[in-house]
């Protein structure tokens, strides 16, 4: 990531396929720095197709809620160039960096998150984030490898965002607090804006 990246991914879960585009531009002119489509979205390879023609070549698009390697091969295939996972599985992080993509596994313990960068993980998704808490991002921080990503999801918005910030997150998934099915994409991009001015406070 450039220096100036926030490292924010929009979650845009239960998205269809006719509003992916508007709604994944607005967020990444807004200042997120990746969107995701979850596969248990309608038509969500449709979504990642359009999001992608939309978006160009060099933006982070990617595929979430991915749980085997024939839905990384099925992600690759639509355009996405990261793949989102609630679990750590070996073989799914290791066919995501066999195509070259970025992986964030999820890990909601310190033995999850040690399986996940020794299978090769980008970053690791702390997940679900609320129940790790800030101590506890904290903590794996100390005991992790050097340079180890960390990017908390689940339960994250505007009120708890700079708590993660200041914990020394390598930025964060936001899911509901900014996208719920059918919100206009005007709309959410003013949430986004917001969450990366949240985010870039000293």
């Amino acid at each position: 990531m450039t220096p100036d990246a926030t490292g924010l991914v929009a979650i845009l879960r239960g998205i269809t396929p006719a509003e992916a585009a508007s709604v994944a531009t607005a967020v990444l002119d807004a200042g997120f720095d990746a969107v995701e489509v979850p596969l248990n979205s309608p038509e969500p390879l449709e979504s990642v197709r359009r999001v992608r023609a939309a978006v160009g070549p060099d933006a982070r698009v990617g595929a979430g809620t991915v749980l085997s390697p024939e839905d990384v091969r099925r992600a690759a295939d639509a355009g996405a160039s990261l793949v989102v996972s609630p679990n750590t599985r070996a073989d799914v992080v290791a066919e995501t960096v066999r195509l070259g993509l970025e992986s964030y596994p999820g890990a909601a313990t310190p033995t999850e998150a040690f399986a996940a960068l020794d299978a090769g993980a980008t970053a690791v998704k702390v997940f679900p984030a609320q129940a790790v808490g800030v101590s506890g991002l904290r903590a794996w921080a100390s005991v992790l490898p050097a340079g180890a990503r960390l990017v908390p999801v689940g339960g994250v918005d505007l009120t708890t965002l700079r708590g993660w910030a200041r914990a020394g997150a390598d930025g964060a998934g936001v899911g509901t607090s900014l996208y719920r099915p059918g919100d206009a994409a005007a709309e959410v991009g003013a949430r986004a804006a917001a969450l990366v001015q949240e985010w870039r406070k000293p």
